[in-house]
């Protein structure tokens, strides 16, 4: 018999017993949550009770919150420390998983529960997070096929499944890819360029297969350095093409994702069709800011007006300076390579040298003044059971000293890590009745991910500028989980938010790694311990808008292919996904990859995250978080009031209000797209 008393993933006081929690965990925890899931649905649903807050909504969301906390813990291990044990336990769960919800929200009774408290003289008494919550439930079940006939309502769960088995194959095959390859040099001479610490790690890498030379991979602190610096051309088309052509036919077939593009999208497309929209896009849009696909175009094809000048413009400089560089036909593998160069001879500085200057404990403690100084708040390291020796715990405490926050930060790139950066809910914001009557709060708890360069030859893990912007941009995330004021789990912290609006506070955050105000407090050179020099930060400034315009394009480009995928994209039509891609790019790009690249392989963000539909939020968020960081830098940009402002109407209210209702609080007018244009030096006068 399962010993389920002593099983870490089923123990909800506390933080999570990382240190405990193994594979053969998962299925027993699982299967006990679903099945006393099941009994308290049945119980509640066929409850002859007129429906309450309290008798009804609030014990549903206990039976969830314990559901997702055990679920959150599984999924964050799958993604950080995978394994093959660890990804059969996940698989083997993620259908039961899946059923569950499938029948919760098609749970007709539930829905008719949900209308009664609705339409009850309670709705009334309720208070605006309760009642954003009963709302919300409500388009979840008519987005759950709630109303569908009995035949419709199987096929859609059906579906829900088959998704989310296939979404998960997508990012495992993706994850396999990466890990598959590597590629071994011998001779240094054919590394000129290649930075003394990527070259120090390539050599550990080898090493650390009983191999001699030096050896590259696909995680991105490997594979960059090499496109960026090395002089190597052959050997930069080399890595290009392999990270090019991931998931893709060009590779192993069992990971070739093509197949799964097309199935995700039929299932995608027929869901919606099911639910009374016309498409995918319409569906994603009834959880976002945005009205309709249209609107959404309109947004990015107006933002690619004004910036398409300013792309071309980029270009050309970057092709005639290629050309003085000797590289006639500049390709895909020489971008990366000839901006760098052009870069150092405009500003004269390269990332390199900047990043001697942002060691891990300095930067830290930089992005903590930050928030400290705008927000009154405390972070300190405290200590917590984690997965891997690499991840560190801390705290957030309010000016009595207080906890009100804490986080889980695990920085640097390795073997079975999930790539790219991002932050997860480890346990949310929410009031609970404890043992004596009183009302407490339980401590909001965040996943703090990214993929930066480990400590490399006895020296600690340095951080480009785009890093420490990747820093400060999940930082962002986890502040808006962590500083909600929301007791009901529902709408607390990023719970409920528009997704569309949910990237606002972390790009908001970024803002701040342009601030010499900021920086000068945030850097020590790592072999002379000097504060980054001022002239040196100047460039950087200087520098700040180089090439925004082909980057802000470039998003363009993945947001519109992203949009018309799901909405006149025809699966089954004669039209590829990378037919479409390439349509796109005639409109919009100013860099064209070669006809081999394979992006949509690689487009986990739509394929296997959340972004379905939804990818245009970065742009759109942008324009939002450049309108509200520019009340600070009317008021100063550490300023405390301001900051206490932004707290109180967009971070501490979560999903409890629309998200243009807190935007507007905060800024006091609708956001203005200007302020984006201003930022990226795409105005008139840029």
């Amino acid at each position: 018999m399962t010993d389920l008393a002593n099983n870490p993933l089923l123990s909800f006081s506390g933080l999570p017993k990382f240190d405990q929690i193994k594979a053969e965990h998962v299925e027993p925890a699982i299967d006990h949550l679903l099945e006393t899931g099941r009994s308290s649905v049945e119980k509640l649903a066929s409850s002859s009770e007129s429906p309450t807050w309290a008798n009804f909504a609030k014990p549903l969301e206990d039976m969830e919150e314990k559901l997702s906390r055990a679920w959150s813990q599984v999924g964050h291990m799958n993604a950080v420390v995978n394994s093959p044990e660890l990804r059969e336990a996940y698989n083997a769960s993620l259908p039961k998983l899946t059923d569950f919800y499938s029948d919760l929200g098609q749970d007709e009774r539930l829905y008719a529960k949900f209308r009664a408290l609705k339409n009850s003289a309670e709705f009334d008494t309720l208070n605006t997070a309760q009642q954003k919550i009963v709302e919300n439930e409500l388009l979840s079940f008519r987005l759950g096929g709630a109303e569908l006939a009995d035949a419709e309502k199987a096929r859609f769960k059906s579906i829900q499944e088959s998704l989310s088995k296939i979404t998960t194959k997508f990012e495992e095959n993706l994850m396999d890819t990466v890990n598959d390859f590597s590629h071994f040099v011998e001779d240094v001479a054919e590394l000129k360029g290649v930075p003394e610490d990527a070259l120090q790690a390539a050599q550990e890498a080898a090493s650390s297969d009983g191999k001699s030379g030096y050896k590259f991979t696909l995680h991105f602190p490997s594979y960059m350095p090499v496109l960026q610096y090395c002089k190597n051309r052959p050997l930069r088309e080399l890595l290009y093409r392999a990270y090019a052509t991931r998931a893709s036919e060009f590779g192993k077939s069992e990971l070739d994702n093509t197949p799964l593009i097309s199935e995700i999208l039929t299932l995608r497309r027929e869901a919606a069709t099911l639910l009374g929209y016309k498409n995918y896009a319409e569906m994603s849009l009834a959880t976002k800011m945005a009205d309709a696909p249209a609107d959404v175009i309109s947004f990015l094809d107006n933002l690619a007006q004004r910036a398409k000048p300013f792309a071309k413009r980029d270009m050309q400089e970057l092709t005639e300076y290629a050309a003085k560089l000797g590289i006639a036909d500049m390709q895909a593998w020489d971008v990366a390579f000839v901006s760098e160069k052009l870069r150092e001879e405009k500003y004269a500085f390269s990332d390199q040298e900047v990043k001697q200057y942002f060691p891990e404990a300095q930067v830290l403690a930089g992005l903590f003044k930050v928030v400290e100084t705008i927000f009154g708040v405390h972070v300190k390291k405290s200590q917590a059971p984690v997965w891997h020796a690499d991840a560190a715990f801390y705290e957030i405490s309010d000016q009595h000293g207080k906890a009100i926050g804490q986080f889980y930060l695990d920085l640097y790139a390795r073997n079975n890590k999930r790539g790219g950066a991002w932050m997860d809910e480890a346990i949310t914001r929410r009031k609970q009745d404890d043992k004596n009557g009183e009302d407490n709060i339980v401590t909001p708890v965040a996943y703090l991910t990214c993929n930066f360069s480990a400590p490399v030859g006895g020296k600690p893990a340095l951080f480009t500028h785009d890093e420490v912007i990747t820093m400060f941009h999940e930082f962002g995330h986890g502040l808006h989980h962590m500083l909600t004021q929301v007791d009901d789990y529902g709408v607390s912290g990023i719970k409920g938010v528009e997704w569309d609006a949910v990237e606002l506070p972390s790009q908001f955050m970024e803002n701040f790694c342009w601030e010499w105000d900021v920086i000068r407090y945030m850097t020590k050179h790592v072999e002379t311990g000097a504060s980054l020099p001022r002239a040196l930060f100047d460039k950087m400034i200087a520098a700040k808008n180089f090439q925004a315009g082909m980057q802000t394009v470039r998003q363009i480009e993945f947001s519109l292919f992203d949009m018309r995928l799901h909405g006149e994209f025809d699966p089954n039509g004669k039209q590829t996904a990378l037919d479409l891609i390439e349509q796109v790019r005639d409109e919009v790009a100013v860099v064209r990859p070669p006809k081999w690249n394979r992006f949509p392989n690689g487009f986990s963000h739509i394929f296997a995250g959340g972004y379905a539909a939804g990818y245009y939020s970065y742009k759109w968020a942008e324009v939002l978080s450049a309108d509200a960081y520019s009340m600070f830098e009317e008021n100063g940009v550490l300023c405390a009031e301001t900051g206490q402002r932004f707290w109180h109407e967009i971070l501490a209210k979560g999903g409890s209000r629309p998200a243009l209702a807190s935007f507007v609080a905060f800024r006091g007018r609708a956001p203005d797209i200007e302020a984006l244009l201003r930022h990226n030096g795409m105005t008139a006068s840029a």
